[in-house]
């Protein structure tokens, strides 16, 4: 006899933009894109369609707006908190929520009210609130595309019948890096822990002389939680952005290292996980 698994429904990708006016330096923005989902006693919906225990997508989208007035500008951390706690206290049949928030980055231009649409690099944030396992808070970035021109190696790897790979002993090192790191609780300065674990992925990154891409994500990884205590464990996806020297000898031209074919598939994909000596084990932070 078939049996209901694990479940949960929500509103994806609810687009919110949040103006706050009149500041000392003009208008301040909040770019999100907000996705919630709620799990709990949801089994009579999906075996005899009684919606009884099911509070519309729609009112969480209008949660969504209504909080990021009633909140104020306040950072992405804070608001999924407050959502998550909200629907889980004022639904009693949702014992969990998750919300994820999508942060779009703007800088300001030449007057108070206008803006600049920043890169293609996103903050990210997402909160699980559970009635009985509690609150676990993760953040990080994604699509930060970074590159060393040199001080990077790659030799000494094992060879099959298959492998035509040339050992190097200089070489571009490119990714573009999709980070999260879990805080160890909920009381933290948000905007300084993001700004610090940032600063610290990017300095690592700029300063590791690097024999493969593994030593430069644990480097990555260990940077970020030396510098923000409140971070217990960071995980990271590194896919390897391949630049080819181009043969330029058929129109005796040099190329001393100057030119170079960037390509974008096939990629090696690198990941990996760094932890806090005393980190614990906290799967629901992550699923």
């Amino acid at each position: 006899m078939p049996r209901l698994g694990t479940n949960r429904y929500g509103k994806a990708e609810v687009r919110l933009l949040r103006v706050t006016r009149g500041g000392a330096d003009g208008d301040a923005l909040r770019d999100w894109n907000v996705s919630s989902s709620l799990s709990g006693e949801l089994e009579a919906v999906h075996l005899s369609g009684d919606n009884g225990n099911v509070l519309p997508t729609d009112s969480q989208k209008n949660t969504a707006y209504a909080f990021a007035q009633r909140l104020g500008g306040v950072e992405p951390e804070a608001f999924a908190l407050a959502l998550a706690e909200h629907f889980v206290s004022s639904q009693p049949a949702i014992t969990r929520a998750r919300l994820a928030v999508e942060e779009y980055g703007w800088s300001r231009g030449a007057a108070g009210h206008a803006f600049v649409r920043d890169g293609g690099e996103v903050r990210t944030t997402t909160v699980v609130h559970d009635a009985s396992e509690g609150t676990h808070v993760v953040s990080g970035i994604r699509d930060l595309v970074l590159l060393n021109t040199t001080n990077s190696e790659f030799w000494g790897f094992a060879k099959d019948e298959y492998t035509t790979l040339a050992e190097t002993k200089d070489r571009i090192l490119a990714t573009q890096v999709t980070a999260q790191w879990r805080f160890r609780g909920t009381d933290v300065d948000w905007a300084a822990a993001r700004t610090g674990a940032r600063e610290a992925l990017l300095t690592a990154f700029a300063d590791t002389y690097s024999y493969s891409l593994q030593q430069t994500l644990f480097a990555m990884g260990a940077r970020i939680l030396d510098a923000v205590d409140a971070i217990c464990e960071v995980r990271l996806v590194l896919p390897n952005k391949h630049h080819f020297l181009v043969d330029l000898t058929p129109f005796d031209l040099p190329n001393d290292d100057e030119v170079y074919l960037a390509a974008d598939r096939p990629y090696g994909l690198i990941e990996g996980t760094v932890l806090a000596d005393d980190a614990d084990e906290a799967p629901l932070a992550w699923t």
